[in-house]
């Protein structure tokens, strides 16, 4: 028996096979029937917020183009298909030669959404565009997940920088793609090394507990560390006590310490504490970090305290309680007799659809703030100069054309949010900040 490959690192470079079983047995089906050549629309929505929150981000549509690119059927991929009987022969030879021919439009990535939106639209061949559902909704589901999840705590940080330290409590490589998707969502940098090579992030980090309890003293492990990294350096001081850690690192450092860091017990008393504290040694500019597994709420309540960043991981990682997005990617319109586009749906009670390929504007009032999402079906909405359009050329007929900076997500995300009613900004549960309307025809 031939040994299996047991690491990502074995495979070839095609991200063909990340997909499921079914897309491959569908396209064979389709093809063998003839309509596999039908022109199709598919799009990405999320039916509903998670946990009743305000609003979505968009994130991943970047990585989603790159693994665009990278998708296709090598040797040993289609070996494998063979091999182990997924799809027949006719549909083996197809595969050979698939290369995705259609046009994508989507939301940016970092733009704020809402339940129904069309984040993105797919228009290729059925045959092409039906492999690229597993594909596309494990990226964006993932990205923009976390990319909510940092909105959220940047918003209630109130500017003040936020660090993605969550490299420890998710997967090597999803490590990776949360410190790209926080980054989007507001946060100034990451401690992923991989991350900032990747894609440029800021990265930052100085010592654990375990540094101090390596030395013989707190004094030896201080010293060590300013020696190292000089005065600017963050000291972690609640690996015994406090306060008397505080004092050892001002008289170490001296006043221009750049930053002590409290990572357990209650962050709230021990901030204003160690600030009058470090005021009181002549280290006023001296900064507060916090970290200790924080999330959107426990940073709100911070709001109050001289905390001057904070450092954020599990939660963070894993969506702070909703790891996926719940979009889903959904056909709207296929190719009819007559080579029209034809509107299709799903009818079940719980789950169902909008057929028709989508126009979205966010609709703003005369201030430049959101008032409602409005979607219109077959036709481009009616809009006025406040109406802003929010689908960008993404892939033209198969070229990626929508690759941006990734500061320029960061900076959509960013204005997209002051477009927003204050209402999104709360932490509470509670309906979508702004509505959801279908324009009739």
């Amino acid at each position: 028996m031939a040994r299996r490959r047991d690491s990502l690192s074995d495979v070839s470079a095609t991200t063909a096979l990340l997909t499921d079983h079914y897309e491959l047995t569908m396209l064979q089906a389709a093809l063998a029937r003839g309509t596999g050549r039908r022109r199709a629309v598919f799009e990405v929505f999320a039916r509903s917020l998670p946990h009743g929150r305000r609003y979505g981000v968009v994130a991943g549509t970047g990585r989603l183009l790159d693994a665009l690119e990278a998708f296709s059927f090598d040797d040993a991929t289609l070996e494998h298909l063979d091999s182990s009987g997924v799809v027949d022969r006719p549909t083996i030879e197809w595969l050979a030669g698939y290369r995705f021919s259609g046009d994508i439009w989507g939301y940016g990535e970092g733009e704020p959404y809402f339940p129904h939106s069309p984040l993105l639209i797919v228009e290729a061949p059925f045959a092409e565009a039906v492999l690229l559902e597993t594909l596309t909704l494990s990226i964006l589901n993932a990205d923009s997940a976390v990319a909510a999840a940092a909105s959220r705590m940047t918003a209630a940080a109130r500017g003040r920088p936020c660090i993605e330290m969550g490299s420890r409590r998710t997967h090597e490589q999803a490590a990776v793609t949360a410190a790209r998707a926080a980054y989007i969502g507001g946060f100034s940098s990451t401690s992923n090394l991989q991350a900032g090579r990747s894609y440029g992030i800021p990265t930052r980090g100085t010592s654990a507990h375990a540094f101090t309890l390596l030395h013989d003293t707190e004094r030896d492990a201080f010293t060590a560390q300013v020696q190292s990294l000089g005065k600017g350096t963050t000291l972690l001081v609640d690996t015994y006590d406090v306060a008397e850690a505080v004092a050892l690192a001002v008289d170490v450092a001296g006043p221009d310490l750049g930053a002590v860091r409290l990572d357990s017990g209650d962050l709230l008393a021990q901030a204003h504490e160690v600030r009058a504290q470090l005021d009181e040694l002549g280290a006023t500019s001296t900064k507060i970090v916090v970290t200790s597994d924080l999330d959107e709420h426990a940073i709100a309540a911070l709001a109050a305290a001289p905390v001057d960043a904070y450092g954020v991981g599990t939660s963070l990682v894993t969506g702070s309680g909703s790891p996926t997005a719940g979009l889903v990617y959904k056909l709207v319109a296929r190719e009819g007799p007559d080579g029209e586009l034809t509107p299709v749906e799903k009818k079940s009670e719980d789950k169902p659809g909008v057929g028709g390929r989508k126009f979205p504007v966010r609709r703003r009032d005369r201030n430049g703030f959101a008032e409602a999402e409005v979607i219109a079906i077959d036709h481009r909405p009616e809009s006025d100069a406040d109406d802003r359009d929010l689908l960008l050329p993404l892939v033209r007929s198969g070229e990626v054309v929508g690759r941006e900076p990734l500061d320029a997500a960061q900076e959509r995300h960013r204005q997209g949010l002051a477009e927003l009613p204050r209402v999104a900004l709360q932490m509470s549960r509670g309906e979508p900040a702004i509505p959801t309307l279908y324009e009739e025809p």
